[in-house]
């Protein structure tokens, strides 16, 4: 058996957990510059506020229905999922991070009633940590995925499903009668892996609830669709196809990119922003164990302004050899900005992209033949101890506590700094943000 735990609106309840007045009140959370919803409470949601709808549509149900807006807190947002998964890690013997708010668990070889297991670890999770959380439990991804979708709407919308499936949904206890009734009344865009043009395509053929697709032919699905629905029409009906992978591969590309918040004129300026964002993805860098072997750069104008000039140019520089290095990633990237870099233009995104990555240890120590003489700030040992030194740091105090000194903001606020005014504070990672009781 596997089971999906997901928090419930995760970003929103985040929110909730220091702000207990948001609760029952309809709240989104804005993108990082605060353009679109990317969260949305279960009451906004019952406002008609779409997923990623621009903030400027519905801005007016702030006076209409009480509509709360806050910007994206990532650091907090980040800080609560991990201590959710440290603490559904201890319930099964494999765990499979999925994503910031959700996670697989195997409990193969775990004994006792697997329901009763899904609740307490509810009901830990939420007295430890304040998040809602949904778990889903069935023999396969897709169908824990599903069940985990029963048990999130059936607490959402009473009437949609039986009342005991809520919150936590176990279909290994379910009779194939009762399962098929859940089968037929889920639509067939509930289903992980159809999107929506899929969903659309399959509903023109006749194919309408969950029941419809495991009866359908997986051959001739495969022929019209492709081996992704034909491999989860398996696994909707029991045949695993998908594993629990606990170290997922390492990623192939790291990219951080940014809107800023008004245009931008200055190469100052960007060589601010892009080095803030060569210093991210080479913390990301060095926690898979990689070293790049190129960095990418790009700017881009807005096309909506068409009076402005246009200009959207993307440069890649090869590293000899390949590093990991916060300072030779971000001296890389200023120097390819700086090539491409035209006066006169507002740009109003910029972004710093690593590819041809590589194992750490393929590379560690072995010198560049046809590299040139200019010294290096630090080498091998040193460079390696340097970097630790500065992400563990950077892990105590906050994100940008050390930096490298291009990334260093001015004392003013940086136009190529992303609008958040609605932020609240980062109120687990930051000692000056931590929240105070009075008596």
């Amino acid at each position: 058996m596997l089971a999906l735990v997901d928090v419930n609106n995760m970003y929103v309840s985040c929110e909730r957990v220091f702000r207990p007045s948001l609760v029952g009140r309809p709240v989104v959370v804005l993108s990082h510059n605060d353009g679109v919803c990317v969260a949305r409470s279960n009451e906004a949601k019952d406002l008609g506020v779409e997923m990623a709808q621009p903030w400027f549509q519905v801005r007016h149900l702030q006076r209409r229905a009480g509509l709360v807006a806050l910007s994206a807190n990532f650091e907090l947002y980040g800080d609560m999922s991990n201590r959710m998964m440290t603490l559904a890690a201890a319930y099964a013997p494999r765990q499979e991070i999925y994503s910031i708010d959700e996670c697989f668990l195997d409990f193969a070889g775990v004994r006792g009633n697997l329901t009763l297991l899904g609740r307490a670890l509810r009901a830990q999770v939420l007295q430890w940590t304040g998040l809602p959380t949904s778990v889903g439990l069935a023999a396969t991804k897709t169908l824990a995925k599903l069940a985990n979708h029963v048990a999130k709407t059936a607490e959402r919308k009473p009437g949609s499903y039986p009342s005991q499936l809520a919150q936590v949904c176990n279909f290994g206890e379910l009779s194939a009668a009762q399962l098929e009734a859940v089968m037929r009344a889920t639509e067939v865009g509930a289903v992980w892996g159809i999107g929506r043009k899929t969903g659309a395509r399959l509903r023109d053929g006749g194919v309408h609830s969950v029941l419809d697709v495991m009866r359908a032919d997986p051959v001739a699905l495969r022929r019209q669709f492709g081996v992704v629905l034909e491999r989860t029409v398996r696994e909707l009906r029991g045949q695993p196809c998908l594993g629990v992978d606990e170290a997922p591969d390492a990623n192939q590309q790291i990219m951080c990119s940014r809107s800023f918040g008004e245009p931008v004129t200055s190469l100052a300026s960007l060589t601010e922003a892009v080095s803030g964002f060569a210093s991210r993805v080479a913390h990301q860098l060095r926690s898979q164990r990689s070293v790049a072997g190129a960095v990418q750069v790009f700017l881009s104008t807005s096309p909506f302004h068409r009076q402005d000039r246009q200009h959207s140019p993307s440069a890649t520089l090869a590293l000899r050899p390949p590093t990991a290095d916060t300072r030779l990633l971000a001296a890389a990237a200023t120097r390819t900005l700086e090539a491409m870099f035209r006066p006169g233009h507002r740009y109003v995104k910029a972004g710093v992209v690593l590819v041809d990555l590589q194992p750490h240890a393929r590379t560690a120590g072995e010198p560049d033949l046809f590299g040139d003489d200019t010294p290096q700030p630090a080498t091998g040992r040193d460079r390696m101890r340097l970097m630790r030194a500065m992400d563990t740091l950077n892990q105590r105090f906050g994100r940008g506590a050390v930096d490298v000194a291009s990334a260093v903001r001015a004392a003013r606020r940086p136009s190529s700094v992303a609008r958040q005014e609605q932020r609240s504070p980062r109120y687990t990672t930051r000692l000056d943000e931590v929240i105070t009781a009075r008596a």
